[in-house]
């Protein structure tokens, strides 16, 4: 009985339709072929390796590191939309989300991911590094104040970016704009 639901475990993780996960202090372990067929790699090109290979750059990496911590201390759970990057170089949306199994002392030492391609309603627009946190921030209804707290900057410097987006994009208000970065109709 037990060897037949460890079986049933495998096959589902194998064969899930989303992306999967096992990090270990933001390296990765173990993986779904799902995961890494979405990036581009086989799954063996990925284990043991830094999360870092699948950001735009080291200091989107270095950036999202802190994010994550809080929402899985409190809650044991976290999620959002960012732009990843495959191993070709191409930049992707996807949907991030994550649980803990190592939740009261650090989040991140042990964690499970899933990942969802959002490639096929989300293109990518021509974002710097910066305007990508802003717009993901944003997304996730947060306040000029937070994101600053979260990015390290001034909240000033967070609504100079938001009105520099807001004129790129012909929007009127933050919901427009996102729809129009979301590739959503607006």
């Amino acid at each position: 009985m037990a060897e037949a639901i460890e079986n049933l475990h495998e096959l589902v993780f194998e064969h899930a339709p989303v992306g999967l996960v096992l990090t270990e202090s933001r390296v990765i372990r173990s993986c779904n072929p799902m995961f890494a067929e979405m990036f581009g790699y086989a799954v063996s090109e990925l284990v043991d390796r830094s999360f870092a290979i699948l950001y735009p750059s080291i200091e989107e990496f270095v950036r999202v590191r802190d994010v994550g911590v809080e929402p899985l201390k409190k809650w044991n759970r976290y999620s959002d939309e960012r732009i990843m990057a495959r191993k070709d170089g191409t930049l992707f949306w996807c949907r991030v989300r994550g649980h803990s199994l190592t939740r009261e002392d650090d989040p991140l030492r042990r964690a499970v991911w899933s990942f969802a391609d959002l490639s096929q309603s989300r293109p990518v627009l021509g974002f710097t590094a910066r305007e990508r946190q802003i717009v993901m921030h944003l997304g996730e209804g947060r306040t000029s104040k937070d994101i600053a707290r979260l990015l390290k900057i001034s909240p000033r410097t967070v609504e100079a970016y938001r009105a520099r987006l807001l004129k790129k994009f012909a929007a009127n208000n933050v919901a427009e704009l996102l729809s129009h970065v979301g590739g959503m109709p607006h």
